[in-house]
């Protein structure tokens, strides 16, 4: 089917959302799309979810994304039984999309239990998205193993705690700060709440 004129990230995250359903895949909206919806908005060419899929089923899975998209299902199929990520691209509007597989490690765990569905149109349509604290600890991971030195990242994380920080589990966010030895990052953001926003 042809791309619908005006089509968005969260148009073409649905359509993927809805293979992955189909397949009887498990997932989360990650990434800057989910941080948009978390915090302040801003574009982004890439859509990052995280899938528990049978091995099995990467061909089916490529069968019900359909033509619109083209994904490598070696590389899908390497990404499931290693963590890593695969690329794949929705070819109307060339959107890049990364198909991670999920990790077992304890927070990669407690990341993928506390994912929720979220409604992302007025017509009720839902994607599940992780929620925002480990949105928060998770690009706090990226900002540090990066250098510490990414904009975007920063700007995404203190914009997610000034917007979502009052509905948000402190001692969820403190605890595994700690544990992730992210607590001096954690609380220059927090301070940063207060503060103006790099321009994106």
């Amino acid at each position: 089917m042809p791309a619908d004129v005006g089509e968005n990230a969260i148009d073409i995250a649905l359509k993927a959302a809805s293979a992955l359903t189909s397949v009887g895949a498990e997932y989360f909206l990650g990434g800057s799309l989910a941080s948009s919806l978390q915090g302040e908005p801003r574009a982004t060419n890439d859509i990052d979810f995280v899938i528990a899929l049978p091995v099995g089923l990467t061909k089916a899975l490529r069968d019900a994304l359909g033509s619109d998209f083209e994904v490598d299902t070696d590389m899908l199929r390497d990404a499931l039984l290693h963590a890593r990520s695969a690329n794949a691209f929705y070819l109307s509007v060339v959107t890049k999309i990364d198909f991670f597989g999920r990790g077992y490690e304890p927070f990669d765990e407690s990341e993928f239990s506390r994912r929720r569905a979220v409604v992302v149109r007025a017509s009720g349509e839902t994607l599940v998205v992780k929620s925002a604290e480990d949105t928060v600890l998770r690009k706090l991971l990226w900002f540090r193993e990066g250098g510490e030195v990414s904009e975007k990242q920063w700007r995404d994380i203190v914009s997610v705690l000034r917007i979502s920080g009052a509905s948000m589990d402190d001692a969820y966010l403190t605890s595994w700060a700690s544990r992730l030895d992210l607590e001096v990052l954690l609380q220059c953001a927090r301070e940063a709440r207060g503060t103006e926003l790099p321009k994106p």
